[in-house]
C-alpha cells in the first residue's frame, strides 16, 4: 500500500428527490478527510455520484410521469450541484446509467460467474421497494419494514443468487482487522451478522417486470440487482476494467482506500460488497467509516418518509461554511441526532458570529488600528498535523480548534492589549502579535472544515500588515 495515495468515496444516493442534509453529513465528512489529507502532501481521489436504477426510481418517475432516463439526467444534475453548494472538493462525480460504468458492472458479473458465484434459482419472499431487496424476519416490525414503516410486497420469480454464503471465512478474516470498520461497535456488528449465518442473495430481476437496470450479461431477460449495480461504482469511476489512466491501480490497488456510509450500510458495504470484491479477485476495501443518522423528529430523515431538511435552505440564510461547521462539530459523528432549527441557529450565533467571527474581527482591528506588524514567524507556519482527523475522529477535530479560539479569547480579556496599548506599547503589540500568531493558526486548522472562511481570514495576512476582512458571520437575529 502506498501511503502518499488516498481514496475516499461517498455512498451514491438514490436520485428519486432532492438531496437533503443526511446525504449533507456523509459528503461533508468525506470532504473533510479529503482536504485534511490533500494539506499534508498525499494523493487524494474522492469519489462522490448518483445511484440510479432499480425500482424505486422507476416507479418514481412513472409517478412524476416522466421518462425514466430524464427523471434521473434531472435530478443527477441537482446532486452534482452539491460540489459549489456545500464546497466540496470532489474529482469525480459518477452516475450509475454511465456507459463505462455499466461495461464494469457487466465485468464484474462475468469475474464473480467465471468464481463459480452466481447460480439462477425461483424464490418468493417479501421485497422492500424502499430498501431495494427482499427482507428477513428481522428486518420487519409488526407486519412492516422496519426502516420505511411500510408492507412489503410478495414477490415470486426466478432470479440470479450470489453464494454470499461461500465467504463466511473470508469475510471473518477480512473484519479481524480493526481498521476495516469504524467505528468499532459497528465492526463487531458485522462480525456478529457473518456469524449468525449468511445466505446467498438475488443479484438480478425480471426485466419483465424491472426493465430499468443494467443487462444481465449471457441472459436479455434479467437485469441486475440495483445494489450489485451500484456497489461497483467504487472502481468504476477509477476506470476499472481498463484503467487506461492507471488511476484504479494507483488509488485502489495499491493507495489507501476509505468509504463513508450510513449506519443502515453495514451489510452491504463491509460484507456484500466486499465479498463481491473477494469473489472477482479485487482488493477489498481497506476502511469503511459509517455516520450515525440525522434524525427529523426522532426519525431518521428520508425522501420516502418526507421529512427530509433540505440543506440549500439553510445555506440561504446561513452560509456554505455555517452549515459545514454544524454537520462537523455540533452533530454526533457516529449516534444519531436530532437536528433542530432553533438550536441550529443558537450554535451560529454562540460560536460563528459570537465566537469565531468575533475573534478574528477584534484582533486584526487592533493590529491595523495600533499598526502591528505580522510576526515574522506567521510566514513559516503550515497546516498542523492532526492526529483526530487522520483517525476519522471529526467530531473531535473540530471541538478541539473551537478550544483555541476560546482561548484566545481569554487571552484578550486577561492581557487586555486594547487598554495596554496606552501604558505600555511595546508589550501591547508584542500581545497582539502573538494573537496574530494565534488567529493564523486556527485558519491553517480550519481549512478542511470552513475552507471559505479559512482563505478569507488566510488572505488578511498578506504583506507586513494584516488587514481587516470585515464580518465573517453576521448574527441571525431572525
Amino acid at each position: 500500500m502506498t501511503k502518499n495515495t488516498l481514496y475516499i468515496t461517498t455512498t451514491l444516493p438514490y436520485v428519486n428527490a432532492d438531496p437533503h442534509i443526511g446525504f449533507a453529513l456523509e459528503i461533508v465528512e468525506a470532504d473533510i478527510i479529503a482536504r485534511h489529507n490533500r494539506l499534508l502532501g498525499r494523493e487524494v481521489f474522492f469519489n462522490t455520484g448518483t445511484d440510479e436504477h432499480g425500482q424505486k426510481i422507476f416507479e418514481a418517475a412513472q409517478k412524476a410521469g416522466k421518462d425514466v432516463q430524464d427523471y434521473v439526467d434531472y435530478y443527477a444534475a441537482e446532486f452534482r450541484k452539491l460540489k459549489d453548494i456545500l464546497g466540496l472538493s470532489n474529482d469525480a462525480f459518477i452516475r450509475t446509467t454511465d456507459a463505462n460504468h455499466k461495461l464494469a458492472a457487466q465485468e464484474i458479473w462475468r469475474l464473480c460467474d467465471k468464481a463459480g458465484d452466481i447460480y439462477k434459482k425461483a424464490y418468493e419472499g417479501l421485497y422492500c421497494v424502499g430498501c431495494e431487496r427482499f427482507l428477513s424476519e428481522k428486518d420487519i416490525v409488526d407486519g412492516s419494514c422496519a426502516i420505511h414503516k411500510k408492507p412489503p410486497q410478495v414477490l415470486k420469480e426466478e432470479n440470479y443468487f450470489f453464494r454470499f454464503s461461500k465467504y463466511a471465512d473470508k469475510l471473518l478474516e477480512y473484519l479481524d482487522n480493526p481498521k476495516a470498520i469504524i467505528p468499532e461497535w459497528r465492526r463487531k456488528e458485522a462480525i456478529d451478522f457473518v456469524k449468525s449465518g449468511l445466505e446467498d442473495f438475488s443479484i438480478s430481476r425480471e426485466k419483465s417486470r424491472l426493465a430499468w437496470g443494467v443487462p444481465v450479461p449471457g441472459d436479455d431477460t434479467q437485469v441486475m440487482y440495483v445494489w450489485f449495480d451500484a456497489l461497483t461504482n467504487y472502481i468504476s469511476t477509477l476506470g476499472w476494467p481498463n484503467d487506461s489512466e492507471g488511476k484504479f491501480k494507483k488509488f485502489w490497488d495499491k493507495g489507501e482506500t476509505i468509504q463513508f456510509a450510513g449506519k443502515d450500510q453495514v451489510r452491504f458495504q463491509s460484507l456484500m460488497w466486499q465479498a463481491m470484491l473477494m469473489s472477482a479477485d479485487i482488493s477489498t476495501t481497506k476502511s469503511v467509516f459509517y455516520h450515525g443518522f440525522i434524525t427529523s423528529g426522532g426519525h431518521k430523515m428520508s425522501k420516502s418518509l418526507g421529512n427530509v431538511i433540505n440543506p440549500i435552505t439553510i445555506i440561504k440564510e446561513y452560509s456554505i461554511d455555517a452549515l459545514r461547521y454544524y454537520l462537523a462539530r455540533e452533530v454526533a459523528q457516529f449516534e444519531d441526532f436530532d437536528v433542530i432549527m432553533d438550536k441550529f441557529k443558537e450554535s451560529y450565533n454562540a460560536n460563528l458570529a459570537n465566537g469565531l467571527g468575533n475573534l478574528v474581527s477584534r484582533v486584526l482591528k487592533m493590529a491595523v488600528s495600533y499598526k502591528v506588524e505580522i510576526p515574522e514567524k506567521v510566514k513559516f507556519l503550515k497546516y498542523p498535523k492532526n492526529e483526530f482527523l487522520d483517525n476519522f475522529e471529526i467530531q473531535k477535530a473540530a471541538n478541539a480548534i473551537w478550544v483555541w479560539i476560546s482561548e484566545l479569547d481569554g487571552f484578550i480579556e486577561t492581557e487586555q492589549p486594547f487598554k495596554k496599548i496606552k501604558t505600555d506599547t511595546v508589550q501591547a503589540k508584542k500581545d497582539i502579535q502573538q494573537l496574530l500568531k494565534g488567529v493564523y493558526e486556527v485558519a491553517l486548522a480550519l481549512q478542511p472544515f470552513l475552507p471559505e472562511t479559512a482563505d478569507k481570514i488566510l488572505g488578511a495576512f498578506s504583506g507586513n500588515q494584516a488587514k481587516e476582512i470585515g464580518v465573517l458571520f453576521p448574527r441571525n437575529e431572525s
